[in-house]
């Protein structure tokens, strides 16, 4: 029997834990990909992968830019203002977050070929590219998430938070 117990949920008054959140998402999506052409080797396509499949491509599209914008547009400035020794690193991530769009789109039209019944595989290749590059991309940016935690004011997070929140609901 599983034991349910309260969920913990992040509001915009904490903008990190809302960043990890997104994290904590894209991690089990890339998880869901993984096992993807297994599955449809094994059981083609049924109702539950097409679920599957669009809940991971809606998510893809419209959440996960909106978690880039706010990591560029307002963690990211405000973090290398107060700890310049980020910058590498940064530049370095906003550079994966071009090859993660990328790696996206190829994908996303395989997932969507899939709804569309037009086929019933899926470049295991490319799954993989797309799952390597947010598991880097994810290594990254976490360290600098406890350290944005630890650097920047309550006044600082709670400002990120608003705009973070204005993105989604203007």
């Amino acid at each position: 029997m599983q034991i349910l117990e309260p969920q913990q949920f992040s509001t915009w008054n904490e903008p990190i834990e809302m960043l990890y959140a997104c994290h904590s998402k894209v991690k089990r999506f890339c998880h869901q990909l993984s096992i993807l052409p297994g599955y449809l080797e094994k059981n083609g396509i049924n109702q539950a992968v097409l679920n599957d499949i669009k809940i991971i491509l809606q998510y893809f599209n419209q959440a996960a830019p909106l978690h880039h914008d706010d990591e560029e547009k307002d963690f990211f400035p405000v973090l290398m203002a107060k700890v310049p020794e980020t910058e590498s690193k940064i530049a370095e991530l906003e550079r994966q977050h071009i090859d993660l769009h990328k790696n996206w789109f190829e994908l996303s039209k395989q997932l969507e070929a899939l709804i569309a019944q037009k086929t019933d595989k899926i470049d295991s290749a490319l799954i993989q590219r797309f799952i390597s590059g947010y598991a880097n991309h994810i290594a990254i940016e976490e360290p600098l998430f406890e350290l944005g935690k630890q650097s920047l004011s309550e006044t600082e997070l709670n400002a990120i938070g608003q705009i973070m929140s204005k993105r989604r609901h203007p």
